[in-house]
């Protein structure tokens, strides 16, 4: 039977969502009628119709069988006058479009499909999906984060299997292998990671993963030092406040924050893992010192680096280098203090904080003697630093390879009114017309085109991108929709103006260019130095720890060693005797029984190794 968890959001939450899944998917600009009150989609119910002519292969390996039925595509385009509203949730913070979204409703005419984005309201994930599962009103399209599985679990999402045979642009994104990686034990597909597919080859400029990440104005205030470990980290920190402990405005600077709040605690717990060199398997080390045909999976949560490293926390909270509110702040709280330009670093995957800050820091405010600034201006934009336990150690924090995650992504649930369409806007969007619509706007307005076919932006049409009022009126990047990095079909441009070389460095402050011309580097992913590896067979490890049940002994030791770390991790760094707390904290760490863990990992990588060995894998 199918795993139901009880509510855990309050009456006002529960309005609050269910009031935005029963608003889908309705016809607006449409002679379109429903042949009955029935099928309106306001009093739809979760029962899931087959789209015409569309027969759901019985083998999802063998979709391509000829004597199957195969759809036949819609359109590509469509008149204005028949565009379909659907809904998405998204599981994450974010700001919703206006109603009237100018490239929304470009998109609409071209796809024949307006999407309304709605996000996370104040609950966990896991609160906001009880919410939804409980409800038996659904959106169209869903991201549920860390809980997309449990929406598996309840039977409430349509199989992507035969639609990825007749939509070539969404299959497309992954080969027939990477698809495969999504499969679930009934051997069907139901969600798509939808970040970081390159088209053609890699062009990234971003370092979009974890990182200790410093203020710019701190490292040229230094001289631009190179900073490898924790201790010069801090150290540098120490040193900068008390130069400098204010703001313009007067207000005291923060030397350091991070966030133990709900999932977002790997902003405090995760650094152990990369201090000592190795990628983000999200969940465990796999050590491959004998060589990567004899992976050893390592607890980091026992090292000797992750006891140090909470050592140092304690040690600087102790001299008030720290956030005296880390522990209890949350989310919004966390990124209200980063707006304000105090912060001077944190451990943070750059993805959760920095869309939050775009246009924050090019608002000018009012220094104590009058004047004005910006904090782009006085340097408070951050640049990542992968850090090491210790001096001359290589380090894996950016990760060069794409590193898919398979435990959760993009859906189409039961609850949509038409997966069909659904699946075919999906598809829409990565023509190369609509997803230059998504990511450079629209020709003239918010890019020119020079002789030779290369897209620019001046820096007004820069500013803009970044002018919250101006995103939320124009903008209409459907970020947790398909889409791609990398080449453009043309050969020329990129998909995406922030990986376009001659207009990447021109959208940078210009505290940020003096920084990597000091390092020697061109951006954010030459400047963090990470070594590059290839991907091994079993990475992401995440990808199983995210989906392990609580009905397995592996996944019950999981689920407590994460509620011991939420308990005792901000003990270890408030601590006035962190010697004895960190012996308290590994007494009960070893109650959970992490070892039924470690050994399931192991077998995990073993397994994902030798099917890789058997496919012809080798390094």
């Amino acid at each position: 039977m199918k795993r139901f968890t009880k509510i855990a959001a309050g009456v006002m939450s529960l309005t609050m969502l269910l009031s935005f899944c029963s608003c889908s998917s309705h016809k607006t600009h449409s002679g379109r009628e429903y042949s009955d009150e029935k099928s309106k989609p306001e009093l739809r119910t979760t029962e899931v119709t087959v789209p015409p002519d569309l027969t759901e292969p019985t083998d999802p390996s063998d979709a391509s069988d000829p004597t199957k039925p195969v759809a036949t595509p819609r359109p590509t385009t469509t008149g204005n006058d028949d565009i379909t509203d659907m809904t998405m949730y998204i599981s994450m913070v974010g700001s919703e479009k206006n109603r009237d979204n100018e490239i929304r409703e470009l998109i609409a005419q071209k796809t024949g499909v307006r999407v309304t984005e709605s996000y996370l309201p104040a609950m966990t994930q896991e609160e906001a999906i009880d919410v939804i599962i409980a409800s038996g009103q659904y959106p169209d399209f869903i991201y549920g984060g860390t809980e997309t599985y449990r929406l598996y679990e309840n039977d409430l999402l349509v199989a992507w299997d035969p639609y990825l045979e007749i939509y070539p642009e969404l299959k497309a994104l992954y080969s027939d292998d990477e698809w495969n990686m999504f499969r679930q034990d009934d051997g069907h597909i139901y969600w798509a990671n939808v970040f970081d597919n390159h088209y053609e080859k890699n062009t990234e400029t971003v370092h979009n993963g974890c990182a200790f990440w410093i203020q710019v104005r701190v490292l040229e205030w230094a001289g631009y030092p190179e900073i490898e470990t924790l201790d010069q980290y801090f150290e540098l920190l120490e040193k900068y406040t008390e130069a400098n402990p204010e703001m313009p405005d007067g207000s005291a600077v923060i030397p350091y924050t991070t966030l133990c709040e709900s999932w977002r605690y790997y902003s405090i717990e995760c650094a152990p893992m990369y201090l000592d060199g190795y990628p983000n398997e999200g969940c465990a080390i796999v050590n491959t010192d004998d060589g990567p045909y004899d992976p050893v999976v390592v607890d980091y949560n026992t090292t000797d680096t992750a006891q140090k490293y909470f050592k140092k926390l304690n040690e600087e909270y102790n001299k008030g280098m720290i956030d005296p509110d880390f522990a209890t702040q949350n989310y919004d709280e966390y990124i209200t203090k980063l707006s304000s330009g105090r912060v001077l670093g944190m451990c943070d995957y750059y993805w959760d904080f920095a869309y939050s800050l775009m246009g924050e820091y090019t608002q000018y405010r009012t220094a104590s003697d009058g004047s004005t600034y910006t904090l782009s201006d006085i340097g408070c934009d951050y640049v990542p630093l992968g850090l090491v336990a210790e001096e001359g150690m290589s380090q894996q924090w950016h990760t060069y390879e794409e590193q898919r995650d398979y435990s959760s992504g993009t859906a189409v649930t039961i609850g949509c009114i038409d997966p069909d369409l659904a699946f075919k806007f999906m598809n829409d969007l990565l023509s190369q017309e609509v997803h230059d619509l998504r990511f450079w706007g629209v020709e003239g307005k918010d890019y020119f085109v020079d002789d030779a076919g290369l897209f620019y932006r001046t820096p007004e049409m820069r500013a803009n991108w970044i002018d919250s009022s101006f995103e939320a009126m124009h903008t209409c990047e459907y970020s947790y929709l398909p889409n791609w990095h990398g080449m453009s079909r043309d050969g020329i441009n990129r998909m995406r103006p922030e990986e376009q070389p001659s207009e990447y460095k021109s959208s940078l402050p210009e505290a940020v260019v003096r920084c990597f011309d000091a390092y020697g580097a061109d951006n954010y992913v030459d400047f963090i130095g990470s070594e590059y590896a290839e991907r091994m067979p079993w990475t992401p490890l995440y990808t199983w720890s995210n989906n392990l049940s609580y009905d397995t002994p592996e996944g019950l030791a999981w689920q407590q060693i994460g509620e011991c770390k939420h308990q005792w991790l901000p003990q270890l760094v408030i601590s006035r005797d962190f010697d004895k707390t960190w012996k308290q904290y590994m007494d009960e760490y070893a109650k959970c029984n992490p070892e039924l863990f470690i050994a399931a990992a192991q077998e995990e990588v073993y397994n994902r190794l030798n099917d890789a060995l058997s496919r012809g894998w080798s390094v």
